[in-house]
């Protein structure tokens, strides 16, 4: 009985072993053979294959970066050889699909080129200096086959010493890395090159920063500062889910912008803005909202964001939560960590609102229609954008503010929106283990605040009315005021701006004189009434002036070039409809108003 269940024992394993063995396989080699003439060059070897043919798609966009961006349209070169070494027949099927005969090979090589000469935080950049790797436009996966697992070898091109990932490294494997699946591939950017890294442990997680192209910045005022923005963060949610994380930040003459991933983020940075209290806030706002998308995106994300369709559009009308929430919660935890005073943080909202407002598209986009159609507009902006459409990171950020004071308010301060994220992360992420739904979303916040938060979905959400920000300020003893609300200066409605010479106008305002009487975008200035335009950096500044030198109600005579030919158009000067607002403490605050104030701003 006992050499039997041996002898099934070893069979068993046998057949494990045997099966596993057989088990498609992908290794990926990427190497600088040209990193002057900006490309990466990939070897893709798979093994294990016994179907006459494979499909190998590349990703049309990245998560987090909602534009398809067609990444195929940047390889080149593309061969493929079986276990011989002998040339392998495929097909270009679709735009981002190769169907490759095997030629019943079980293991074939796949090369390609990719050329990386697009500097953004999305998007592969390879020359003399570095090279960063975007993995959605680099590498090939088979198609319905996300699941599969794949390792990553870096070859490092000559004086290039340090690697900087998220990935795991493969033991024993010199600059090889593991992923568990593709969409953990894709989600783990790499930096090759001479960065400047340096770490630090926070909340029990060790991250490093790697810094690529200078700068002025103090690594210990970095780490102590991040740092706190680290535990305000994970105090939220009760757990920080990684055990490593990495900041890759490319740093610029100008910069900015940053993407999330499930335990790293690419920032870009402006190398010299460091040594500013302007400058230093400004990068720790970014680190701040990429490190908030551990959990509001990367784990805690509308269902539509994941399993991911690389092939086309993942549709959600909830980037107002995802962007949004995050725009706002980045201020919030730079002042509670104290980086910023409570009242520097209030003006930084007054101004948010104001950008809101100035924007004629916020009464004609609702915010949940800008996230459905982020696809198409958000990173498309055109001369018409400010007058059609409504930015989800603003506008969403102005939606978290009320749910918050409006849900602090209503709890008398037991509950405010950290409550609400937390017990959705919990609820569906670590639950669920699914995304959630508008309507859940809802449900939650509305259990939370104790009432129902219809209004604030149907009026400001789903609808156009402009936010009664003084209803949600007063709770906490607060009122805004719009400083501009007196002024009657002349508006002509347009910018321009100076191209080869030319005073040309760049935007025509909604509603404004120029928009109703027939202003267009390209036309080149020449003159108000007798007034010339001067052609220099100047006149624009010089025509605000002598506009508002006129009066509301009356005539501007504008004389334009349009496609060649001299026009002559009256436009109406209207009143300027731009609002400034500001915030400032009722005299008198109850002690209700106080206690609001006191748990939304997190004061002792």
């Amino acid at each position: 009985m006992h050499i039997l269940k041996s002898t099934s024992l070893i069979i068993f394993m046998v057949i494990i072993s045997t099966t596993l063995s057989a088990q498609e396989k992908i290794a990926f080699k990427v190497s600088f053979l040209e990193p002057k003439a900006h490309y990466a060059d990939v070897e893709m070897d798979i093994s294990g294959l016994k179907d006459d043919q494979i499909d190998l798609k590349m990703p049309v966009w990245t998560p987090g970066s909602y534009l398809i961006r067609e990444f195929a349209k940047n390889v080149e070169g593309f061969q493929v050889s079986g276990a011989s070494g002998g040339a392998l027949s495929f097909s270009k099927v679709n735009k981002n699909t190769w169907r490759i005969n095997t030629a019943k090979n079980s293991a074939i090589k796949v090369k390609y080129r990719v050329y990386s000469f697009e500097i953004s935080v999305r998007t592969s950049f390879v020359d003399e200096s570095h090279a960063f790797l975007s993995p959605a436009g680099l590498f090939l996966y088979p198609a319905g086959k996300l699941k599969m697992p794949s390792t990553v070898t870096i070859i490092p091109h000559a004086n290039w010493t340090k690697i900087s990932t998220g990935l795991d490294k493969v033991a024993g494997k010199e600059n090889t890395f593991a992923a568990s699946d593709f969409d953990i591939l894709y989600d783990s950017p790499i930096e090759v090159g001479n960065q400047d890294i340096f770490e630090f442990t926070a909340a029990g997680v060790n991250h490093e920063v790697a810094m690529y192209g200078g700068g002025n910045y103090d690594k210990e005022v970095l780490k102590r500062d991040i740092a706190k923005i680290v535990h305000e963060q994970t105090k939220v949610f009760g757990v920080n889910p990684n055990k490593r994380y990495v900041f890759i930040v490319h740093n610029f003459n100008s910069g900015g912008g940053g993407l999330e991933h499930l335990n790293s983020t690419v920032l870009g940075a402006t190398r010299n803005a460091y040594n500013t209290e302007v400058g230093l806030l400004r990068f720790l706002g970014l680190v701040s909202h990429e490190y908030f998308h551990l959990w509001n995106v990367k784990r805690l994300r509308p269902i539509a964001l994941g399993p991911f369709n690389y092939d086309e559009e993942n549709y959600t009308t909830n980037l107002w939560i995802a962007e949004g929430f995050t725009a706002y919660y980045q201020d919030v935890f730079t002042q509670r960590a104290g980086l910023q005073t409570p009242e520097r943080f209030i003006a930084s909202l007054a101004s948010a609102i104001s950008t809101v407002e100035n924007t004629p598209g916020n009464r004609v986009e609702t915010v949940a229609d800008a996230s459905f159609d982020a696809w198409i507009k958000q990173y498309r902006p055109n001369e018409n954008s400010p007058n059609s459409t409504i930015s989800y990171y603003s506008k969403g950020s102005l939606i978290a503010l009320i749910m918050d004071l409006e849900i602090i308010h209503s709890t008398q301060g037991k509950a405010g929106l950290d409550e609400v994220m937390k017990a959705m992360y919990d609820e569906y992420y670590v639950k669920k283990k699914r995304g959630y739904t508008d309507a859940e979303f809802k449900a939650m916040a509305e259990k939370i605040a104790g009432h129902s938060l219809t209004n604030i979905y149907n009026d400001y959400i789903n609808g156009l009315k402009t936010i009664d920000y003084n209803k949600y300020f007063d709770y906490a003893g607060l009122a805004i005021t719009n400083e501009a609300a007196q002024s009657n200066e002349p508006y002509l409605g347009i910018a321009t701006a100076l191209r080869e010479g030319k005073m040309i106008i760049s935007q025509v305002a909604r509603g404004s004189g120029a928009w109703n009487d027939g202003l267009n975008v390209n036309d080149e200035i020449i003159s108000i009434d007798n007034y010339t335009i001067a052609k220099t950096k100047t006149g624009n500044t010089e025509m605000l002036k002598y506009v508002a030198g006129r009066s509301v109600g009356e005539k501007a005579r504008v004389t334009v070039i349009r496609d060649g030919q001299e026009k002559v158009i009256d436009v109406n000067l209207g009143r300027n409809p731009a609002v400034k607002y500001s915030i400032s403490a009722l005299q008198n605050p109850s002690a209700a108003q106080m206690a609001v104030r006191k748990r939304w701003l997190k004061l002792e």
